[in-house]
């Protein structure tokens, strides 16, 4: 029996239903959607011609099954490429210079990252460190932070604010949270009102409570400054060393945020959209907390049947908190919620995992920090983070059980015999 179809876009579209076989719909989105002929064993080809196929799949069988994958694989395959030729890149061609202020080690992946996309392009790194301005300039290597990594030659450093933003097209802030209001207004008279301004930087600013989103415009004094914030699970290192990585860009104005994705995606990094800005920062400022809390875990050698408990709880405490504020639930288990918790709380390349698990060995957290070279943003964030759940009355007890550590009024193995000692509860 022959069925006849026709799509959406007006293309014919014949199938022919033989028991036991049935016709596969067209999978959306694909367009114009296209068939492929498969017939029973021993039976003839079907004749198609280039408006009309035919499909015949049988249902039964190992083999059979496999030809469905395959035909499935091919659909996606096809999406892709035809959404690849489609891509947009009249912003990469008209973009000559960007900036990244800081240069440490995620702002130093990123120049690199966005340098080799295109070489005529000017990317300008500010940093305060004149060795490491020097080294960038003549070694091409940042000394501090990646040693033995060449960096692009259009990679240039500079100490001086004004000649690093004079025709910037976009700027990316790397600058930890705590330190950024003072050093923005120190360069505020050098800012463009239009220039972009993408947040590399994840945590919450003691004492005020608030999010990237609202340091920025606040000390360029400038509300209107275009703002997006990029997140997700990436290491500086895997970045540096070209493997596979996804990020999110979320902007409240779609326009730009395409902008971003266009400048920075590559063959080894997807970068997804989104217009939830409140979701990703949170998500990205409390997952370093929760890091810490792993790294405990581990550091008490506790057992993956703890870490696993621990982990789940934490996740549902950021997402009590970030949705209060506005999240939307969709990002908290994407890219940049649960994507990112995953990397930092179960790899040991991570700066606030690592910590956790120093302090579950029972070492000093001054001692802690003064050895490491970078900022584990979670220390810092964790006491902000409990302030801002008692602002919108949301219990948080392995968030909180961080903030009791870090202030040294709650030691790892009290705060574990606390938690657990907790009212058993619905799961929510």
């Amino acid at each position: 029996v022959r069925k006849q179809f026709v799509c959406k876009k007006g293309r014919a579209m014949t199938c022919l239903l033989e028991p036991p076989f049935r016709c596969l719909p067209p999978f959306q989105p694909f367009s114009p959607p296209r068939f492929r002929c498969y017939a029973a064993p021993g039976a003839q080809p079907l004749p198609s011609d280039p408006d009309t196929e035919t499909l015949v799949l049988p249902l039964d069988g190992p083999k059979e099954r496999r030809e469905i994958v395959r035909l499935a694989w091919e659909k996606l395959v096809r999406w892709s490429r035809s959404l690849q030729s489609r891509a947009k890149t009249d912003v990469l061609e008209r973009t000559n210079k960007i900036v990244v202020l800081g240069g440490g080690s995620f702002g130093t992946a990123i120049a690199a990252h966005v340098a080799t996309r295109k070489s005529p392009l000017e990317v300008n790194v500010l940093v305060r460190d004149p060795e490491v301005c020097r080294s960038i300039n003549e070694e091409h290597h940042n000394c501090k932070y990646f040693p033995q990594h060449e960096l692009p030659k259009n990679v240039i450093a500079t100490t001086d604010a004004k000649a690093a933003l004079l025709g910037a097209d976009f700027c990316f802030h790397a600058v930890p949270v705590q330190f950024s209001s003072a050093f923005l207004e120190e360069i505020a008279n050098y800012v463009d009102p239009g220039l972009p301004f993408i947040s590399l930087s994840k945590g919450l600013e003691l004492n005020t409570l608030r999010t990237m989103s609202q340091i920025i415009p606040k000390a360029l004094k400038n509300p209107r400054q275009p703002y997006v914030v990029l997140s997700g699970p990436s290491f500086a290192l895997e970045l540096m060393n070209k493997l596979p990585t996804a990020l999110v860009v979320a902007s409240k104005d779609q326009k730009i945020a395409n902008s971003v994705q266009q400048l920075m995606a590559s063959k080894n990094l997807r970068i997804n959209t989104s217009s939830d800005v409140t979701g990703v920062e949170i998500a990205g400022a409390l997952k370093n907390v929760l890091a810490i809390a792993a790294g405990i875990v581990e550091g008490l050698n506790l057992g993956n049947n703890s870490m696993a408990a621990l982990v789940s709880q934490g996740c549902s405490e950021i997402r009590w908190l970030a949705t209060k504020m506005g999240a939307k639930s969709t990002t908290l288990t994407g890219l940049s919620g649960t994507g990112d918790v995953m990397l930092t709380c179960f790899v040991s390349l991570s700066r606030n995992r690592t910590v956790g698990v120093r302090l579950g060995s029972g070492e000093k957290l001054d001692d802690i920090l003064s050895s490491m070279n970078q900022v584990a943003e979670g220390v810092a964030t964790a006491g902000a983070v409990i302030a801002l759940a008692q602002k919108y009355n949301v219990k948080m007890p392995v968030l909180t059980a961080v903030a009791r550590i870090i202030d040294n009024e709650l030691t790892p193995t009290k705060a574990v015999f606390e938690l657990m000692n907790l009212p058993q509860v619905e799961e929510v």
